[in-house]
């Protein structure tokens, strides 16, 4: 099911700040009712260590050592510091919460993360936001812990629209199943072109000219399962393409 979502401020305490953790209700497909027993908060887990692939100037990069991102924690969700890593758990069903590091635009650029997979529900979502023009306007390029995949635009008053296989999810070999860590990037072109790539393996690209630039955010979109969905990010780092 896809997500027909409307602005709704994860962190209350943090509504007037600009770097303020921001959620939006989100769909998935359906799955079975899951444990509603919160995961732990520190789980420690293993990193894939794979070299980047891409040149040019580092615009940004953040082992996440120091608080710079948006934080904060409410009955919906958490996203919060926790062992040198920006912790995502998401305690409400179908909900898609991000954090930013910066209120920058940017453009023409490529981004790289390292997602931790604490999660109990392999329908969480996960990844990276490009090009974001005002809350809930944006790319998102969204990884499933079940191997699917999906790289979306978001519009104002309008469904989500998958511009990846039909305005579906799709499934790639190249995503491991239920894996402890995935590294995840995106390119954001300034001619429009948005690739996802996953253990530094292309997975998918597609063309859309309709946002040029943007805010950047990593995202963690829960799946049925309540309190199912828990992602730890480390290693971002963000590229300006040639």
């Amino acid at each position: 099911m896809k997500p027909n979502r409307s602005v709704l401020f994860a962190i209350a305490a943090l509504v007037f700040a600009a770097l303020a953790c921001q959620a939006v209700t989100g769909g998935g497909q359906d799955t079975p009712p899951g444990s509603d027993t919160q995961p732990p908060f520190d789980i420690p887990q293993p990193t894939i260590e794979i070299p980047s692939l891409f040149g040019g100037d580092v615009l940004l990069k953040d082992d996440f050592s120091s608080t710079s991102w948006g934080t904060g924690t409410d009955t919906d969700s958490s996203v919060e510091y926790a062992n040198e890593t920006l912790q995502f758990i998401v305690y409400t069903d179908n909900y898609f919460v991000w954090s930013t590091p910066d209120d920058t635009d940017y453009s023409n650029i490529h981004l790289e993360v390292t997602a931790l997979n604490n999660s109990t529900d392999p329908d969480t979502s996960f990844g990276l936001i490009c090009n974001m023009q005002i809350t809930n306007v944006s790319y998102y390029f969204a990884v499933r812990f079940s191997g699917k995949y999906a790289i979306a635009k978001s519009m104002l008053a309008s469904d989500d629209l998958f511009l990846t296989n039909n305005d579906a999810w799709a499934e790639s070999d190249l995503i491991p199943q239920n894996a402890a860590s995935y590294r995840v990037g995106a390119d954001c072109e300034g001619d429009g072109t948005l690739t996802l790539y996953v253990n530094g393996q292309r997975i998918d690209s597609v063309t859309d000219t309709d946002y040029t630039s943007g805010n950047v955010a990593l995202f963690t979109w829960s799946g049925k399962e309540p309190a199912g969905a828990d992602v730890s990010f480390d290693d971002f780092e963000m590229k300006e393409l040639p």
